[in-house]
């Protein structure tokens, strides 16, 4: 639709501008930690550290989720069809819950390997080469999530956040190998499990940081500032007399708006018509990553929907029904 002042609002341009935005943040962090996990491996064949070795697998299986991501932002790109008429961007939803599964995995396996070290010891060789790469491995997942968590909040991706979450678990469980290295050069053994465990209580709390964001979209929960954001839009646009509903749900990284607005009785269809379509306008220029504003305008004398109902009637032999 064509706005005032010679620019444009519209789905398209945005939301694509955006997808490629998520998907040039997944190649480069998927060749980050490709090559930081390579490092770790060559390190790992000629020092023999289990931790490391869990490290560097897991630093593989990091890389590795981005691909549903990747195919979660390619499937938005397609356009709506009869079968879904709102695209594809719930498949950013679903790879979303994915990663956030990941995420609560590598703590049960960080705290797994981390009490099983405290049955069977095991000696690590080379430990200035295990904690330089533990280091590496430090470095790059926490790289890589800054850059993930910066342009998932910026291109409103949940999923993407998550993704930049698991990195950073990922670097928290390097930080771990690292401390176990320091633990066994000052004689202290025990110092890697125990090392293990608090970073298993501190990637749990990284699980729920991610799972209640990504679970509260699934669910079409929104930030109750939006809400108030796109009423404040909505009540300043001449015309407008009251407002009635306002609701918003997220579709992957792009929210879609209903908007129940009342005007004067008397204006012409065409009149209102104008008023809708500048609260639209207000709308978009107000709230970021919006996709999709539908106004529906009711007479200032019937606000909301309460005065959508219909009454109790009978009608093709039916028997008395209303429709709310």
């Amino acid at each position: 639709m064509k706005a005032a002042r010679g620019h444009r609002h519209g789905i398209p341009d945005p939301a694509i501008a955006a997808i490629d935005r998520g998907m040039r943040v997944l190649l480069w962090s998927f060749v980050g930690l490709i090559m930081t996990a390579c490092l770790q491996a060559i390190i790992v064949a000629f020092t023999g550290s289990v931790a490391l070795l869990a490290d560097t697998l897991h630093n593989f299986a990091d890389a590795a989720t981005s691909i549903p991501l990747g195919i979660a932002f390619a499937l938005a790109r397609l356009r709506p069809n009869r079968r879904f008429p709102y695209g594809y961007g719930r498949a950013e939803d679903l790879a979303g819950v994915l990663i956030v599964l990941t995420i609560l995995l590598s703590a049960v396996i960080v705290g797994y390997q981390s009490i099983l070290r405290v049955l069977r010891p095991e000696p690590i060789a080379y430990l200035w080469a295990v904690a330089g790469a533990s280091i590496v491995g430090f470095a790059g997942n926490e790289a890589v999530a800054l850059f993930r968590i910066k342009v998932g909040r910026e291109i409103g991706s949940a999923a993407l956040v998550a993704e930049g979450y698991h990195a950073r678990a990922d670097g928290l469980t390097s930080l771990a190998v690292l401390g176990g290295a320091a633990g066994v050069w000052m004689g202290y053994p025990a110092a890697d499990p125990a090392i293990g465990l608090l970073i298993t209580l501190v990637i749990l709390r990284l699980v729920w940081q991610s799972g209640r964001m990504v679970f509260t979209r699934l669910l079409d929960g929104v930030e109750p500032e939006l809400l108030d954001a796109a009423e404040h839009a909505a009540r300043h646009v001449a015309g407008v007399r009251e407002l009635g509903e306002v609701r918003a749900r997220w579709l992957g990284h792009r929210l879609l708006l209903e908007v129940n607005v009342a005007v004067d009785a008397g204006l012409s269809v065409t009149e209102g018509h104008r008023v809708a379509k500048e609260v639209r306008h207000q709308i978009l220029h107000h709230l970021p990553h919006v996709s999709g504003v539908t106004v529906h305008v009711d007479p200032a004398t019937e606000i909301g929907e309460a005065f959508h109902r219909i009454e109790a009637h009978a009608h093709d032999g039916l028997s008395v029904h209303s429709h709310g």
